[in-house]
């Protein structure tokens, strides 16, 4: 109970930093307004790096299926943990974005750009290909998902693996994040397009669900091939 306590609070505080500095630099008369991709890159980085420390000492600090998936797969964990611990990354997400929501209340009451409301909570492509997303998303997964077996082998102390996973993150958001808004995380996304379905915000539009297929598909697959990938070293 402990580990999964820990991967619902570790994934509220992801998504209440992540999607807060998403918040900062989309909506209307915020300070961080139009504060640019480099800045939404780093607040993401940092959110998963406190995150990890918050929730570290608790279990294995996933916050994310996918990497749930891929640790299973390894016997990093039994399989039975994985629907409990991905109930709890999932429920863990609303609540950081509805949480994101009530800090940027007055922000939210005059933001009239429906694209931005939701970009708050959820990914969107930049180009609608959902192939192309869904294979943007996987590889950008695969990189933080070997990424994450490979520290596992290099004997990196506690906090020196969590600021390298910090560093993944950046690299992923900075390098590949363009095409699809690197979700690589299927909880990070559907959590809050959950909490912005059900949240009462005057000026918000649809939670296009359309897209919330690839959010999820993307990053299952990156995960299981990185697996399979470092399996054959």
């Amino acid at each position: 109970m402990q580990a999964v306590l820990g991967e619902f609070i570790g994934t509220m505080i992801l998504i209440l930093l992540g999607g807060g500095v998403c918040a900062a630099c989309n909506l209307d008369k915020s300070k961080a307004q139009n504060g640019g991709w480099i800045v939404i890159a780093m607040g993401w980085a940092m959110a998963v790096t406190i995150a990890v420390f918050i929730s570290g000492f608790m279990g294995p600090a996933h916050l994310n299926p996918a990497v749930t998936v891929a640790m299973a797969m390894t016997g990093a964990i039994e399989w039975s943990q994985v629907v409990p611990f991905i109930i709890a990354q999932l429920l863990g997400a609303i609540v950081g974005a509805i949480l994101v929501w009530l800090a940027y209340l007055p922000h939210f009451d005059v933001t009239e750009d429906k694209d931005a409301i939701l970009g708050t909570f959820a990914t969107a492509p930049a180009i609608r290909n959902i192939p192309a997303n869904i294979i943007t998303e996987a590889i950008g997964t695969f990189v933080l998902v070997l990424a994450l077996l490979a520290f596992g082998k290099n004997d990196l102390q506690f906090g020196n693996n969590v600021f390298a996973v910090g560093a993944v993150i950046l690299a992923v958001g900075l390098s590949l994040g363009g095409p699809t808004g690197y979700a690589i995380n299927p909880a990070r996304d559907l959590g809050p397009r959950i909490a912005h379905a059900i949240l009462p915000m005057k000026n918000k539009g649809g939670s296009d669900w359309g897209y919330a297929i690839v959010p999820i598909v993307g990053p299952i697959i990156g995960a299981i091939i990185a697996v399979l990938v470092f399996n054959l070293f």
